[in-house]
Order: structure tokens, then sequence, then C-alpha cells
């Protein structure tokens, strides 16, 4: 039977539910996504980790679950919240339901919940700490347990979603031609959809932990370096902002997400906390180079400053059309570029997968260079 459960931010706001898997008392920052399908994607992208993640599309686990939408090997939201959510299999593709999936990994799943209202609450108020409880309905002694939360700003998270060493990508999908270049990728917390897209490029790959110092990748040999998406303020990833700086002028780089944000850092640009982020599959950018409006999936709660000087040789390329948003950067004299959404999709449109033809490119290029061609 379902439980009551309880939301409470720490500015005071309560929202009722039920919990229909998991029990117990959880806290984290609580943000809304806009996404209408993959909600098993966003429960595994390492992006949320931490967080209590609220779905505003109605109606959340109607297609079931299967393996391979997996973007890691475990759910890192410590609870979903939606206003209904079901337990159907109703899909040929379908191994197992939601419902059933939440509660194998301990994810607290709370049904029933006036979505809108809350989703307007951290619009207008920004994303809150906030507790979700089963064992407990006093909402003052929830708020204070929110209170003292770590706030998001200041905390280095990747170290918390990182792989623990060094490895090169197996499967069909990674086996590169012989001669391919090698592509060496940071994992801040990398969704495995990256890792596809990058392999169909023809890449071998090593991926290393976020701690890796530039030193250490170089030793590798990369024809090209990615940084990844991950979690937590970029500002606190002091060690990764100083690997990339290092890296730089040295092998292309391509950064999506949390990478885009380290190498904005690392030219010296400055990054900060957005009022209530950017996450779900329907937020417009424009390419500043083409004029081409793409939309494209997003998951961040912090950006890029545009009002500083941009560094020598840098340019913005693109602007999130909502807010104006810095969205992507460029370095050519460094063969550097980045983007702040997920090209990669999963969930989401296809639109700007070319993005990692463009990094190919980059590397090609590069090679050509330095192998004396024109």
């Amino acid at each position: 039977m379902p439980s009551p459960a309880l939301i409470v931010l720490e500015d005071g706001a309560a929202f009722p539910g039920e919990a229909l898997a998991g029990s117990g008392t959880v806290g984290g920052e609580l943000v809304f996504t806009t996404s209408m399908t993959g909600y098993q994607e966003i429960a595994t992208d390492p992006s949320y980790h931490g967080q209590l993640v609220a779905y505003t599309f109605p109606m959340n686990g109607n297609y079931g679950v299967r393996q391979d939408l997996n973007e890691s090997a475990k759910a890192h939201p410590r609870a979903v919240i939606a206003r209904e959510i079901t337990n159907y299999r109703y899909n040929h593709a379908a191994e197992g339901t939601w419902l059933d999936w939440l509660a194998e990994r301990d994810v607290l799943a709370v049904s029933g919940v006036d979505t809108r209202a809350l989703t307007r609450h951290i619009r207008e108020r920004g994303a809150l700490r906030a507790v979700v409880s089963t064992e407990s309905a006093d909402e003052r002694a929830l708020q204070q347990l929110a209170l003292k939360l770590p706030p998001m700003s200041g905390l280095d998270l990747a170290r918390a979603v990182t792989c623990a060493a060094p490895y090169a990508l197996e499967g069909a999908a990674a086996e590169p031609e012989q001669g391919a270049s090698h592509i060496v990728a940071y994992d801040f917390g990398i969704k495995r959809s990256i890792l596809t897209r990058l392999a169909e490029q023809g890449f071998r790959i090593t991926v290393v932990p976020a701690r890796t110092t530039a030193r250490d990748v170089l030793r590798l040999h990369p024809d090209g370096v990615f940084l990844s998406n991950g979690p937590g303020d970029p500002a606190a990833v002091t060690y990764a902002v100083r690997a990339v700086a290092r890296l730089l002028g040295k092998v292309p780089v391509f950064g999506i997400c949390l990478g885009h944000q380290l190498l904005a850092l690392a030219l010296g640009m400055t990054t900060y906390k957005l009022k209530f982020g950017h996450r779900g599959a329907n937020h417009p950018v424009k390419d500043l180079t083409t004029g081409a409006v793409e939309i494209t999936t997003q998951n961040h709660g912090f950006a890029v400053a545009a009002d500083a000087p941009l560094p020598d040789g840098a340019r913005i390329t693109h602007l999130n059309l909502n807010d104006g948003t810095v969205e992507g950067l460029a370095c050519p004299s460094q063969s550097a570029f980045s983007v702040q959404y997920h090209p990669e999709s999963s969930p989401g449109p296809h639109d700007s997968q070319h993005l990692f033809a463009r990094f190919r490119e980059h590397v090609e290029a590069r090679a050509t260079v330095l192998g004396g061609g024109t």
C-alpha cells in the first residue's frame, strides 16, 4: 500500500504526496525536468547525483524500462516526484516496470504531487534544498533538515560519480578501425550515450577519472580530449580546471555541459549558479555561426558568465533563446570548443549530434598539421 509522503522545501513550502516505492527520509536540491519521455535516462544520468527530481510531464512510467536505456550503472536522484507514477509495461520493448526498477535501486518514488504548483514555486524562488519523508509529517522539523543540507554552490560532486580507474571502452560499437584516432575522455559523470556517439565516429577511447592530471593524459598520447558532463559546481572542480588549462593548445578539446563550464574556467572566464537551471528536452539554442536554431536536451544548474571580457581568440558560439545564457564556446587557436547542452540526446531531439563529427574533424585536422599534410 502507498505510504503518505511529504515534501518540504527550505523556505517552508510543503507538498503532500504518496510514496509508491521506497521509504524513509531523503534530502537534496529539488529541481524539475520538462522532458516528456526519457524518465529512465534521466534517473541514470550522473548529473542528477543527489538531487530530488520532479518530472513536469503528468504521467511518469507509462512505457516501462529496459536495460539498454541506462546512462550509467546506477540511479542518481535520491527521489523522483511526479503527478502520476504508473507501473505499466504496455510496450513490446519493455523488460520491466518503472516502480519495480526504482524500488530495486532504493529510490523514493512520490506520486500524487501537484507538480504544476511545485514547478511554479521553484521558478519563482529558485532551486531549493528539500526533504522528502514517509516517516514524519512535521513540516517545521523537515524544513530544519533541509536547511542543514549543503548548498549546491561550492560542491565538487564529480569525485562522487567518476570512475575509479582508467579503462578502454569495450563493445561492438567501440571497435575502431586500425589506426583510429585515440580520444581520452574525462569522466566527470559521463553518460553512456556520449561514449556511444564518440565510438560511432571511429575513435579509440580511453576513459579516465576526474582527477587525472594533464601530464598523465598526455602520457596516453591522445589525438583529442573530451570533457564530459557531470554534477555539482564547476568552480569547485579546481583540479580539472588546472588540467584543462594545461591541455589547451596541445590537443583538440571538446566539452559538454560541465565540460563546457570547465573549458570556460580554464580560459579565464567565470561561472555562476542559475536560478532554477535548465533541465529537459525542449530548449531552443541558436548557433551564432550559422543562424540555425536547434532544439536541445539540457541538464545543468550553472552557466558561463557572458558579461566578462572574452579571452583572446575565444568567442561565444551558441545562445539559449529562452534566457540568453551562453550555450557554446570556441577557441580556434587552441582547437577547443564546447556546448552547454547535450548533443547526444538520450532523451531528446537529435538536432545537435553533428557536433561529434565536428570533433572528429578537429582531431583529423590537427593530425594533418602535425603530420605535415596540407
